[in-house]
């Protein structure tokens, strides 16, 4: 054991606590003590993955364990709200996927929770840790825009299909709709005020899977969000349809992305730029490194995510939701189309959202 390194135990090795691996070690700062997951198999995977770590099935000896300075829970939301009670007791600084409990009202009782502790915790909101909403944002704090007065954003991909087995996370616009929920009120730097959801039932599902909203911040700025797993879930080559554009009172600022490279064009007053570099993935690189920074100060690093920036999120994504329903939510498709996506999806080795491949 380095004891110059800071102690990590992965609580959930699916596809994300297998991201999180390769980030702590690339990070250097790191030492991954312990891996724990309930599955088997899971657990066999870690050990070839990562055999210098201890592979434990019950998360109580990686909470217990005195050594351990930083819990990374990757399981469902339905266990997160205990797991992360559990860290504040034992003293474990925290870094959580989205969202942070199943529900909106445990969501609150974790902000409450983390906030009462002195256990310095985060959220894995990627958006704010990418190089392209960084320069975008940097540009309108630099006055190129003006003052920024429109935010659209859309993310539509074949994506998770419903029934995939992510449930606990709600339906796509909540799951994944909350990082572009989270983006647009960091841009705007405002709560929001007003909205106007519609959703889509598509095949015959009971949730919609397509939802766009608009509506407004308290400080007037407009947005509108349009998020959905629906786009070419059975064409013969897949795609997608990824931007975001930010509209001032002078000039603009857009970006759109393929997954692997992401431009930014940035026109502005005083000069027109275009920026294209390696899309980033899900920043965990810069979110540990961020937090590393944050346990060697003492202090949770500015420009990462907080649990109620997480809650904030979660709650307005349920709430436009929720409207979507109320504004005669139809259903198009059927079943049987449904059930051909997932069985393509079961069979698919390269797509978008596999939940079952590991890389």
């Amino acid at each position: 054991m380095d004891q110059n390194k800071i102690k990590v135990g992965i609580i959930g090795f699916g596809r994300m606590g297998n991201k999180y691996l390769k980030k702590f070690r690339a990070n250097g700062r790191y030492e991954v003590t312990y891996i724990c997951d309930v599955n088997e198999e899971a657990r066999n995977y870690a050990r070839q993955e990562s055999p210098e770590s201890t592979i434990v099935d019950n998360e109580n000896t990686v909470f217990n364990d005195p050594d351990v300075q930083v819990v990374a829970l990757c399981t469902l939301a339905n266990l997160r709200k205990e797991q992360i009670e559990k860290a504040v007791k034992c003293g474990k600084h925290i870094i959580s996927e989205k969202p942070i409990a199943d529900t909106v009202e445990r969501e609150w009782e974790v902000v409450r929770t983390t906030e009462n502790s002195n256990v310095l915790a985060t959220v894995n909101l990627y958006l704010r840790d990418s190089w392209y909403h960084n320069a975008m944002k940097q540009f309108i704090e630099e006055g190129e825009l003006g003052e920024l007065a429109i935010i659209r954003v859309c993310h539509m991909t074949p994506g998770l299909a419903p029934g995939e087995g992510h449930e606990y996370e709600g339906p796509c616009f909540h799951d994944c709709g909350m990082h572009y929920v989270d983006i647009a009120r960091w841009y705007a730097e405002s709560e929001y005020a007003t909205w106007d959801a519609q959703g889509l039932r598509m095949w015959d599902y009971k949730d919609p899977w397509w939802v766009q909203c608009h509506g407004t911040f308290q400080n007037g700025i407009v947005f509108d969000i349009t998020q959905g797993f629906v786009y070419g879930q059975l064409s013969k080559d897949q795609t997608h349809n990824s931007y975001i554009d930010l509209i001032g009172t002078k000039g603009i600022v857009r970006m759109h992305h393929d997954f692997k490279t992401a431009v930014v064009e940035l026109h502005g007053v005083t000069r027109t730029e275009r920026i294209e570099k390696p899309f980033g993935g899900k920043n965990i690189d810069v979110l540990v490194d961020r937090f590393a920074d944050s346990i060697e100060q003492g202090r949770l690093n500015k420009h990462l995510p907080t649990m109620r920036d997480s809650a904030i999120a979660s709650e307005y994504a349920e709430r436009f939701l929720d409207d979507s329903r109320r504004n005669r939510l139809p259903s198009i498709g059927d079943e049987q189309t449904l059930i051909a996506i997932r069985e393509r999806r079961r069979n698919m080795t390269d797509g978008y959202g596999l939940l079952h491949v590991r890389k």
